[in-house]
């Protein structure tokens, strides 16, 4: 930024490099809405009032004019696509810095993964903040394709992208003083540390929150919010494709609370994103229920800056980054035009000039690696009794139930009668053998399969279905494909969507991406499955970090005692 330039504009020596007239300014800093000029030197807001002169002037005629969204939790892994494709996506609809934690694609590859997302990222009008992950893998009850430790993280702490440490997922872990987990948390000493603590309360989160986590996003009701609040955590309201909490804890923000509230996406596919949209959609759904629009947009930006310390955003203000979104109106908050860092950069719903797609190195695309036993999934009957993962619907917890095994030849098989279907969880990073099985309900298929390596968060393969046939023809679509997702019925697939880079992201646009997932959605469908987004339900079937029940390649998990237990009651 030129200081001096700038504040010549700002006195109005110089012109500004743009003007924009006759602006509805929402200004989350005094809480009100008023009308006003804005003049922009460079990539910084230079001045707020009348008078100024410009190179290059806009009249707006009296539309709103907010600072740019903030997503204050995301995986960019979750939209499928590289980093540079994200932005096509979210940037249109006012998203100009995102916080996001590359967990995902660091379980599979590491340091590697995060230089690669961080190297993709640059050039992209989208500002991309990461926290160094914190748990790869997210337990010890589960094999991933890389282990980091603090020493491994410590060199990230040079890296202007990186703002802290990324959710700290090992909640149990923290409350017993791990010394692993410590170690990586003192690394980080004097950052943001992010939190992920789902249903602790009382004394346990005491001690969490005093291991000094600041944050927490897997909050599923007002009263679990307010507790963690009174505990001096910010509160990341999320909505993502299943995780939906938004309309749960809205009922929670009062003006006395407001400014400890962010809004977060965490895991949001393709679909939502291009249907629903980002951020924007967490504003619109806040309004639409009640919260005053200038609260609403404030959570939306400012909040989040301050809780990062990203003191150059979030607000319209004389300093500050010009990160401005111009809307029609407050209610439906259709996005007009995104300016970042001074720059027209979308405009009604498409980027002005896409970046396009960046080098993908050769090794990333070859991360699925089977041995060759490892597509059996016999489940010999050892009892007349079976532990269930329970779907919940528009949520990644499950519950723990146990029901009469079905029996054939001395095997224990799936009851689609009953929606009880087989899952199989398969080690793909090392071919090592693991293969952990088990029984879900809530899945709704009637027959076939389907498999993925989207599989939070150590992205083995994932299968579950109706009969051991499909389930094989289905897991080995996806491992030539070299990782992705698939339906199979039977001997034949009948969707695929190829993942290459990492087994997680495509090299497609997102809209290709889209396609593909919704030929997945309506192949899952026409099997029986009624669930809002199937895939993206199983590939939490396996986070051992969620409760209650959830199988790893290595077993079962009960999440709450946070230890392996056996598939049949009695073993």
């Amino acid at each position: 930024m030129d200081l001096r330039r700038s504040l010549s504009v700002a006195r109005g020596d110089e012109p500004a490099d743009l003007l924009l007239r006759n602006a509805q300014l929402v200004n989350v800093l005094s809480g009100e809405i008023h009308t006003t000029d804005i003049a922009v030197a460079g990539s910084r807001i230079a001045g707020l009032g009348a008078g100024y002169r410009a190179r290059a002037a806009l009249d707006l005629g009296g539309r709103y004019v907010a600072p740019g969204w903030i997503d204050a939790h995301v995986h960019l892994e979750t939209s499928m696509v590289l980093p540079r494709e994200f932005a096509r996506a979210v940037v249109p609809r006012g998203v100009t810095t995102v916080v996001a934690d590359p967990h995902e694609i660091a379980n599979v590859l590491g340091i590697d993964g995060i230089r690669l997302l961080l190297d993709d990222a640059r050039g992209a009008p989208l500002t991309t903040y990461l926290n160094a992950p914190s748990c790869v893998p997210s337990s010890p009850l589960e094999t991933s394709g890389a282990a980091l430790e603090a020493s491994d993280l410590a060199p990230l702490l040079e890296e202007p992208s990186v703002l802290g440490l990324a959710e700290v997922m090992s909640f149990p872990a923290v409350v017993r003083g791990d010394d692993r987990v410590l170690a990586k948390i003192g690394t980080f000493a004097g950052r943001r540390i992010d939190g992920h603590c789902p249903g602790l309360t009382g004394r346990a989160l005491n001690a969490y929150v005093a291991a000094g986590i600041t944050s927490d996003h897997e909050c599923t009701s007002a009263a679990e919010a307010r507790e963690k609040l009174r505990r001096g955590m910010t509160i990341f309201l999320r909505e993502g494709s299943v995780a939906r909490n938004l309309s749960a804890l809205l009922p929670l923000v009062t003006p006395q609370n407001e400014r400890r509230l962010c809004f977060c996406t965490d895991d949001r596919g393709p679909r939502d994103l291009l249907s629903e949209g980002s951020v924007d959609h967490l504003v619109r759904r806040a309004v639409a229920q009640g919260i005053d629009p200038v609260a609403a947009i404030r959570m939306a930006t400012l909040n989040a800056a301050d809780h990062f310390g990203l003191r150059d955003r979030g607000a319209v203000s004389p300093g500050r980054r010009a990160d401005l979104v111009v809307l029609s109106d407050l209610r439906e908050l259709r996005v007009e035009r995104v300016y970042k860092d001074g720059r027209l950069v979308a405009r009604d719903g498409e980027l002005v000039s896409p970046t396009p797609p960046g080098a993908v190195p050769p090794a990333v695309r070859h991360t699925v690696h089977l041995g060759a036993g490892d597509l059996d999934f016999r489940i010999a009957a050892r009892g007349g009794r079976v532990r269930v993962i329970e779907v919940v619907p528009d949520q990644i917890l499950t519950r723990s139930g146990i029901a009469d095994a079905r029996r054939e030849a001395g095997a224990a098989v799936a009851d689609p009668d009953r929606d009880l279907l087989e899952m199989a969880v398969v080690e793909r990073h090392r071919g090592s053998g693991n293969v952990g099985l088990g029984f879900v309900s809530g899945m709704g298929l009637r027959r076939g399969a389907l498999a993925t390596t989207v599989a939070h968060d150590h992205h083995n393969l994932v299968v579950v279905g109706c009969d051991a046939r499909s389930m094989q023809v289905a897991a080995r679509a996806v491992a030539g494909a070299g990782g992705g997702q698939a339906v199979a019925d039977g001997e034949r697939v009948l969707a695929l969507l190829p993942l290459p880079i990492a087994g997680l992201l495509s090299d497609r646009p997102i809209e290709c991406v889209r396609a593909a997932s919704d030929a997945l959605l309506g192949a899952a469908r026409a099997l029986g499955s009624r669930l809002r987004d199937p895939f993206t339900t199983l590939s939490f079937l396996s986070l051992p970090v969620i409760p209650e029940l959830k199988l790893t390649d290595v077993g079962l998990i009960d999440v709450n005692r946070f230890q392996r237990v056996p598939l049949f009651v009695g073993d």
